[in-house]
């Protein structure tokens, strides 16, 4: 009995940190597709910094990514592609 529950127990504390960091991931990181350069941008901390530096230099107001309009969003891209 004590070989079964320390089988579970072993496998149990191996899987739980996957597990922990697919689920951290998911909250922290988006793709968002960016269809004139048919390509992905994972969507991070880094990706957001970029984005909140675009709306400052050109003098616009704060809007959540998912919220924005998709022609502010084509727009955004085509910035992020000319400063990398």
């Amino acid at each position: 009995m004590s070989r079964y529950l320390l089988a579970i127990l072993l496998g149990t504390s191996l899987l739980a940190p996957v597990a922990v960091k697919a689920d951290d991931r998911d909250r922290r990181e988006k793709r968002y597709y960016d269809r004139s350069h048919k390509d992905y941008h994972v969507w991070n901390n880094d990706e957001d910094r970029a984005y909140r530096r675009y709306l400052e230099e050109n003098h616009r107001t704060y809007q959540s990514w998912p919220k924005a309009r998709r022609s502010d969003q084509d727009r955004y891209w085509k910035w992020r592609h000319d400063h990398q």
